[in-house]
């Protein structure tokens, strides 16, 4: 169970993988909307929002602690590289400008990228509550690390 995705059938992909995914369709969403636009909108959106969706359900049940927490790392290292990839501020302008060219994008992207965590810590949180690793439903297992019956509850080794 471990390496099941959220559905049962299909194995998971590991978690750099799912990362890697979501990274790559966001990094499309702000190159397509950069490049077409000039502002982050609906492909962004559909981009970034399908990529950390996939990659919170396909990612391997032991490896969920990634992507739940990739969507604000994701729009903070994809935006400003592709907006200074793009163009760099011109010569003349001061640092409060241009600041205000990489931040305003950040800034725009803020609620998607809210929306996005919320939907995706939903989604992990909902596979580690029903995707229970076998034999995990009962009680903790004894700390002494044996087996029933080798050691007593107060967590001295009894023979007698």
């Amino acid at each position: 169970m471990p390496v099941r995705s959220v559905l049962p059938s299909v194995l998971g992909i590991p978690p750099v993988a799912a990362v890697g995914l979501a990274a790559a369709l966001t990094a499309i969403g702000v190159i397509v909307d950069l490049t077409w636009v000039g502002n982050l909108s609906t492909v962004f959106t559909a981009c970034h929002i399908a990529g950390c969706v996939v990659a919170v359900c396909w990612v391997r049940r032991n490896g969920l602690f990634g992507p739940m927490v990739q969507p604000p790392l994701l729009v903070a290292a994809t935006v400003p590289v592709f907006v200074l990839a793009s163009g760099p501020p011109r010569p003349g302008q001061g640092v409060a400008e241009q600041l205000l060219v990489i931040g305003a994008p950040l800034v725009n992207a803020f609620p998607v990228m809210a929306w996005t965590t919320g939907i995706v810590l939903v989604l992990g949180l909902a596979r580690v509550a029903f995707q229970r690793l076998p034999g995990t439903s009962g009680p903790m297992p004894n700390s002494a690390g044996g087996r029933s019956g080798q050691g007593r509850d107060d967590g001295t080794a009894g023979g007698s």
